[in-house]
């Protein structure tokens, strides 16, 4: 599929950008582009929005994502409510495929940071020992120059290319539709839905917001996220439970309300469909996991 042209985010006059990122939430916008992303949440809460997957975020996710993969790091509501005084901070690194000249990517020095950069093609969620070590590397990264500035970056690259921590986040076959024509529409769905999902949300609305029919909605939209509107919307409600779950006292029925549930039956039996247990049985799991 091609792609309309768009401005680099990284000047002619750069190989790379590398970025600290401080404001009072993170780019709200639904978008993707042709270079490659490293992202470190330092500070800052959310849901993210890669490909056709959604997770809520935390301070200290990192991702890594590949050229053109979709994705979205929306804070919480609370951080856009007028008087909040909530701050997200974060740092980014922006490279593309051919930063050091096309040619040495075939050399034989260089084939597994190539294959690093085919996985995170389905983006890559850098946890544990490697999570943890990027983090200063990433810092320093922030004020290095020339080409301190390159091998610092080439240092990360070769630990994510043999570090274990590093898990795909999109389906095996998930491939992106989307036109750069299209972000406008899809950014007010996803817009509509974070600042709706606690209420009855139905189709009608979401589609009128595209303007199309309901059954063109439907059929652009699991083209596009490969998964019905009415699967996303549970799981954007789902991952809100779940956040809740882990950081606020009240109980399941409560939980269930405010994530946008219609009745308690239904939240349980949809939330141990995907996350394989009940409500009460994750809260507990998470509290010994990280009591």
């Amino acid at each position: 599929m091609k792609q309309a042209l768009q401005k680099s985010r990284i000047p002619d006059s750069k190989a790379f950008v590398v970025k600290e990122l401080k404001a009072p939430y993170f780019d709200k916008n639904w978008h993707f582009h042709s270079e490659y992303q490293l992202f470190w949440v330092l500070e800052g809460r959310g849901t993210r929005f890669i490909g056709d997957q959604m997770k809520p975020f935390r301070e200290g996710d990192m991702i890594l994502t590949g050229p053109n993969l979709p994705h979205l790091w929306r804070n919480d509501q609370e951080y856009f409510q007028k008087n909040s005084r909530l701050n997200t901070h974060g740092i980014v690194v922006y490279f593309p495929e051919d930063f050091l000249g096309g040619s040495l990517w075939e050399k034989e020095e260089f084939e597994d940071v190539k294959n690093l950069l085919l996985k995170s093609r389905r983006g890559l969620e850098i946890s544990g020992k490697t999570n943890l070590k990027l983090r200063e590397m990433l810092q320093t990264l922030v004020f290095k120059k020339g080409g301190a500035r390159i091998i610092g970056l080439l240092e990360i690259l070769h630990i994510l290319a043999h570090s274990k921590d590093c898990e795909p986040i999109t389906h095996a076959g998930y491939i992106n539709t989307n036109k750069e024509s299209e972000k406008d529409r899809m950014n007010q769905v996803y817009e509509y839905v974070m600042e709706n999902f606690k209420q009855k949300i139905f189709l009608a609305e979401v589609a009128a917001l595209a303007n199309m029919t309901e059954s063109a909605f439907s059929r652009y939209f699991t083209s596009r996220m490969n998964k019905p509107f009415s699967e996303f919307l549970s799981d954007v409600r789902i991952g809100h439970a779940c956040k809740l779950l882990q950081e606020v006292e009240a109980n399941v029925s409560e939980i269930c309300y405010e994530s946008g549930f219609q009745t308690l039956s239904n939240f349980n039996r949809q939330f141990k469909e995907r996350m394989g247990v009940t409500p009460m049985e994750y809260k507990k799991d998470y509290l010994n996991t990280f009591s």
